[in-house]
């Protein structure tokens, strides 16, 4: 009896299929670079439940004749490879992978008409059952509606996430064709609601001929107005390598690298040596665990580069992987150096924030977010005294019943405390205490932060967290999937004091904030929170997502580095300090202060 049989068309198409189609988004990126390399110039997407339902994609491109449709849908038929050769690829996907693999899993429904034809044709696949072509009504390009997504392989669906996140992975495969072709339209609609409508640019197909402004004008729309005002343009060259595109400056920054873009040829890509070469062309102005937003379009000779890495073409191999990453990190190095006097408009309305705070008077702890990048009030940058000054009661009504104001502590008694006495501030970020027997050095900004956190525990196990009602509620212009995902966590957000309702398209409204925050800069924190809340989707448990926003929050509430602190401030700090829980690590697992005892010292100049 045989052991090796060979296997149904059928069956052999749902396996490639897994290859290819791994969820709606997957479809929906084929279908469309399919509509990309048939010339099209406005392509429109209808989205039903995520794509798991339907999904309709239409073009204007150049269509398909009967003959045509009938050998689109077949296994390794393509108009992608005019010569044959595998190292000259100059399309962006094979139609004869991408169409057979979806229909063998769904049914799928090809409309077209070829330009200058009379009448459009009909071809349907119905989990890997194929029609014959049938004349059709359509006035130009093709129509592609793809439905009942993994009908003939149920046991996939089960291993999709919730529509919303599906519709967000949609989303961000349209965002990152639309930014690679500033010259076609783009529509995105999901259930009767427009989330994307990007109007077509020049029709210069070239992408290494652009002047720039479509595209200049194409990332706007995609990454935001202020980033289009203010991001840095790169335009660099190593040898037959090119470098197009814009970064932000340091100071408008994320807590994700999801804001990093890369294309290569036109194709998006995403590759870790990349974004880690963007990354490292910061050097140390961004701080630690921030990520840049960039868009970066490399153009690179075909023949120097292997797109076949991947099934769905998301990585791709460089012959000169190493002069790749040097022309990154030197162009983006060059261009910060060369704008490190400019700073942001976020910056700018955090510092007269800061500012206006000053006039008022210094709140204690509960500093803005941005103190590290904008100079903070007079008051605040004082020198050190050498006696200890009262300190702010503001500040020290925050203090536990434990922790007795320092003004009053005598300094024997501090000295033998666990952190000590605070004796400098070094370099406006670690605070030197000496105590009995040795040195501690504290990073202020890591320690205030895990106080801060705690306190917002504290205030959810007893009565909630106290809200800060802002005078003028703030409006906040968020992603559609960003926004969906606040408003989704609007009563979760309301218990942790951060008070968030629904303001028109593409909008939320802020009506108050933690109380014991201060006054954070609002926008800057929900857009934070906003990019966590996507990037952890639906597959976290709620004590996950607690944990992941609290950090957030209690990160935007506490002092900086970069913030001076007089005597009494760093004395009120270690007191807290020593009588708040797990204040020996900070939100995101790094140390808050270490210990040097006296031998130690004395060690380290040969005194023993």
């Amino acid at each position: 009896m045989a052991v090796i049989r060979q296997l149904p068309d059928t069956l052999v198409d749902r396996i490639a299929a897994g290859e290819v189609v791994e969820r709606p988004a997957s479809a929906l990126k084929e279908l469309a670079e399919n509509a990309l390399d048939a010339g099209a110039g406005s392509i429109r997407i209808s989205l039903a439940r995520g794509g798991i339902d339907e999904i309709i994609i239409s073009d204007d491109g150049h269509g398909m004749s009967a003959d045509d449709l009938r050998l689109a849908v077949r296994r390794h038929a393509t108009s992608k490879l005019p010569d044959g050769r595998l190292d000259d690829i100059r399309f962006l996907g094979f139609r004869g992978e991408a169409l057979p693999s979806i229909g063998a899993v769904s049914r799928l429904e090809i409309t077209s008409v070829q330009q200058g034809a009379s009448e459009a044709w009909q071809i349907i696949v119905d989990a890997g059952d194929v029609g014959m072509p049938q004349p059709a009504a359509l006035d130009r390009g093709t129509r592609v509606a793809v439905r009942q997504l993994f009908k003939a392989v149920p046991a996939r669906l089960k291993f999709l996430k919730t529509e919303r996140t599906e519709q967000g992975r949609c989303l961000d495969v349209v965002r990152r064709l639309a930014m690679a072709w500033p010259q076609v339209g783009f529509t995105l609609e999901a259930d009767g609601r427009t989330l994307l409508d990007l109007p077509s640019g020049t029709r210069e197909l070239d992408i290494g001929e652009d002047d720039g402004n479509d595209r200049a004008r194409r990332l706007a729309a995609v990454m935001g107005r202020t980033f289009g005002d203010e991001a840095i343009h790169i335009d660099a060259r190593r040898g037959d390598i090119g470098l197009r595109g814009m970064i932000s400056l340091p100071t408008m920054n994320r807590p994700t690298p999801g804001s990093i873009y890369l294309f290569v040829n036109g194709r998006p890509v995403q590759d870790r040596s990349l974004s880690g070469a963007v990354r490292a062309g910061y050097g140390d102005t961004l701080p630690r665990g921030r990520y840049p937003m960039a868009a970066l379009f490399l153009e690179i000779p075909v023949e120097s580069l292997d797109v076949n890495v991947h099934p769905a073409k998301t990585e791709v191999r460089f012959r000169d992987a190493a002069g790749v990453r040097s022309l990154l990190v030197g162009a983006i190095s060059a261009q910060l150096l060369d704008n490190g006097v400019r700073s942001t408009g976020e910056g700018a309305i955090t510092a007269s924030r800061l500012f206006a705070a000053g006039r008022q008077g210094p709140s204690g702890f509960s500093a803005p977010p941005a103190a590290s990048y904008a100079a903070p009030p007079h008051d605040w940058q004082a020198p050190l005294s050498s006696q200890v000054p009262r300190p702010d009661p503001a500040m020290i009504a925050d203090l536990p019943p434990s922790a007795p104001p320092s003004a009053e502590i005598a300094e024997e008694v501090a000295l033998e405390t666990l952190l000590g006495a605070a004796r400098a501030q070094l370099h406006k970020t670690y605070i030197v205490a000496e105590t009995g027997d040795g040195i501690t050095i504290i990073d202020q900004h890591a320690a205030h932060e895990r106080l801060v956190m705690e306190r917002m525990k504290a205030a959810m196990a007893a009565d909630g967290v106290a809200v800060q009602a802002l005078l003028i509620p703030e409006v906040v212009d968020l992603p559609a999937d960003q926004r969906e995902a606040v408003l989704e966590q609007a009563e979760f957000l309301a218990g942790l004091g951060l008070e968030i309702e629904e303001f028109g398209e593409g909008s939320v409204l802020v009506r108050g904030v933690p109380a014991l925050l201060g006054a954070p800069d609002a926008a800057r924190m929900v857009r934070d929170i906003a990019e966590e809340l996507v990037e952890l989707g639906g597959s976290r448990t709620l004590e996950d997502r607690l944990a992941h926003v609290l950090a957030t929050i209690a990160c935007h509430g506490s002092v900086r580095a970069g913030r001076r602190l007089n005597d009494a401030e760093m004395n009120a700090l270690l007191r807290e300090m020593e009588a708040t829980p797990n204040s020996g690590q900070c939100n995101h697992g790094r140390p808050t202060w270490v210990r040097l005892s006296l031998a130690d010292v004395e060690r380290l100049f040969g005194r023993r």
